[in-house]
């Protein structure tokens, strides 16, 4: 059985005009995504900025709660659960943002910010959370001095440790990284990447990692998910869909990315034009107004996310 499974969420915000600032149409961030997860498995979320990614990944974890579908976790159906459960089910799924200077308390202690999940929970005595707090100091690379400092003192890198500390101070099951290394240099990017590998082995971790960089991805994920306006569009064992990928979308990223080889010349993707109006997608296929390949049926009926191979899907009609 999968430790997530989500089926049909969908996330709207309102569009507000006027004096008074009512609505008057909504954006539909995330329209009909279903995504699971095993436990000890990695899940790569990819797409272009916009595309959904980041609100999937909230709200697979109740922080941004879905107007539509559901997701169950170990079973239980987290959108029926009351504040009081929820919090305590909280501590099983955690995430790592984007930008950890913004997601770190300024006028808090780094080790204060760390120790807070366990406070809020009440788990162990004040001593117990301490010694809880310097063990995993050490293990992301930190020193047990630096719980003492504020978060202006570190790196960048520093700061994505403390906060991945944070995450994994409860001991959750699933852990989201939301863009977790884009902030950061190359060099630092590629150590915080095997520190969460490392971490995701020793813990057995399911992670959700959301990235628009495919080399991050490839280097991460076990199985891939591909998103576009809102949908995932095609989803796939990573070496598959890197060999093989089955939707124009997801072949397009692909030709995108650049070689380190100066001998190879790959034919230039095609120009897609610009990304459709959340507010207002095209009929039937939504990726139809950029494909390459779009034929008349693309614009009478959406294609369903269907199995085209062994733990292979897609969602198009040529595929």
């Amino acid at each position: 059985m999968s430790l997530v499974e989500a089926a049909g969420i969908a996330v709207r915000y309102p569009v507000r005009t006027g004096v008074l600032q009512r609505p008057t149409h909504w954006i539909r961030a995330v329209d009909g995504a279903d995504i699971q997860l095993r436990a000890g498995e990695t899940v790569g979320l990819v797409g272009e900025s916009g595309s959904g990614k980041s609100t999937l990944g909230r709200a697979l974890i109740a922080l941004r709660r879905p107007d539509e579908g559901s997701i169950r976790f170990n079973g239980q159906d987290i959108l029926a659960l009351e504040a009081p459960a929820l919090k305590v089910l909280r501590r099983k799924m955690q995430i790592v943002f984007q930008d950890p200077n913004a997601s770190l308390d300024p006028r808090r202690t780094v080790g204060g910010s760390v120790r807070m999940g366990l406070d809020l929970h009440g788990i162990g005595t004040r001593a117990e959370r301490a010694v809880a707090v310097r063990k995993l100091f050490q293990r992301v690379g930190l020193r047990p001095e630096h719980m003492a400092r504020f978060p202006h003192e570190f790196s960048g890198g520093q700061r994505q440790r403390i906060g991945i500390a944070r995450a994994l101070i409860l001991e959750p099951q699933l852990l989201v990284c939301d863009e977790a290394v884009s902030a950061l240099d190359v060099s630092v990017q590629a150590q915080i990447l095997n520190l969460l590998k490392d971490l995701q082995a020793e813990r057995g971790l399911a992670m959700l990692f959301i990235s628009h960089n495919l080399a991050v991805i490839e280097h991460m994920a076990d199985r891939i998910a591909v998103m576009y306006a809102g949908r995932i569009v095609e989803e796939a064992p990573r070496d598959e869909l890197f060999a093989a990928p089955r939707h124009p979308y997801t072949r397009t990223l692909l030709q995108a990315v650049p070689t380190p080889d100066p001998t190879r010349r790959d034919p230039r993707p095609p120009p897609l034009g610009e990304p459709p109006d959340p507010a207002n997608l095209p009929t039937g296929c939504r990726f139809r107004s950029r494909c390459p390949i779009a034929m008349p049926r693309c614009a009478e009926t959406e294609p369903v996310l269907a199995e085209v191979g062994s733990g292979h899907r897609a969602a198009c009609w040529a595929a």
